[in-house]
């Protein structure tokens, strides 16, 4: 991609979409991921309606522009060069909203996890509790298959309404969709636009106390300072943190970047992090997992940019 090429896609896409779509060059990446770290994406883009993230879609298809599907940017390192091509972010109302249908939840892909599992509080619905904890929206929950406190995405997901790269819209079932451990292949080729949670009604006051206990105990083990949420998937037969603290690797650093010295598996940015100190510091907990334990640590956050 040329210096002029980035201008002249923000100038294109700008004539083809309506005013409401916002389209911004340049647009730093540290701006929009909980790390706050990351350099520059080339032309950073928030559609307004499903059809025009359609024809951001189909547009990027025809001039071979690569683009990246950004969610409230936890689980993610953008590297310090930036994102060559575009990145597009379901952050806008329509893509927001959380429609109450009975014992389901409809949330769109730009909603909060935590203001869905708020709104599920509110009408009796349990089910999406665990969801109150992960700083994400929920189309991120679902490419992650994220998980927390016990829960996992995909085990309260009834169906998920799909946009594939042609622009084209379907509803899947997730007995029809590539699920696994932190990840959801389907959503790779895939864009989530919502979905459907199934819950079961109980008394308010106890969906609450369950929302409260685990509020509290995430306070008490998780870091306050700026992170991706856990770094590595857990390996098997012993959780990363816990494998990270038993190295005695809690509190290393290299340069702004920190192991937490709450939680193993979070690195934190102590204000003057590089998203470089991130993935030296992960290589470093890589090599010494692997030497003195034999263990492989794998990244559940995912890494772009050049």
């Amino acid at each position: 991609m040329t210096t002029s090429e980035p201008s002249a896609i923000a100038d294109e896409l700008a004539g083809r979409l309506s005013p409401a779509t916002i389209i911004r060059r340049d647009e730093p990446m540290a701006r929009h991921t909980t790390l706050r770290v990351g350099g520059p994406a080339d032309v950073y883009v928030e559609p307004a309606t499903e059809e025009e993230l359609g024809a951001i879609l189909k547009f990027c298809g025809a001039r071979g522009v690569k683009f990246f599907l950004l969610g409230r940017g936890s689980n993610l390192v953008v590297r310090d060069n930036g994102f060559r091509g575009v990145v597009i972010c379901l952050a806008q109302p329509n893509f927001s909203r959380i429609e109450i249908d009975g014992l389901r939840i409809r949330a769109g892909a730009g909603a909060k996890q935590k203001a869905v599992a708020v709104e599920a509080k509110r009408n009796g619905l349990s089910g999406v509790e665990f969801l109150e904890g992960i700083p994400g929206s929920i189309g991120g929950a679902l490419r992650m298959n994220a998980g927390a406190m016990g829960g996992e995405t995909f085990n309260a997901v009834e169906s998920v309404r799909v946009m594939d790269f042609g622009g084209d819209i379907r509803e899947l079932q997730p007995s029809e969709m590539s699920v696994t451990y932190r990840c959801c292949a389907t959503l790779k080729n895939h864009i989530a636009l919502s979905a459907v949670f199934r819950c079961v009604a109980q008394p308010r006051t106890e969906i609450e106390q369950r929302m409260k206990a685990y509020s509290e105990k995430r306070w008490s083990s998780q870091p306050a300072a700026p992170s991706a949420g856990c770094m590595f998937k857990n390996p098997a037969g012993i959780p990363a943190g816990k494998l990270v603290e038993e190295l005695g690797l809690k509190g290393t650093y290299v340069g702004g970047a920190m192991v937490s010295v709450e939680h193993g598996n979070f690195l934190v940015n102590g204000g003057m992090a590089t998203a470089q100190d991130v993935l030296e510091l992960i290589a470093l907990l890589q090599a010494k997992a692997k030497a003195e334990r034999g263990v492989e640590l794998h990244t559940e956050v995912e890494v772009i940019g050049e």
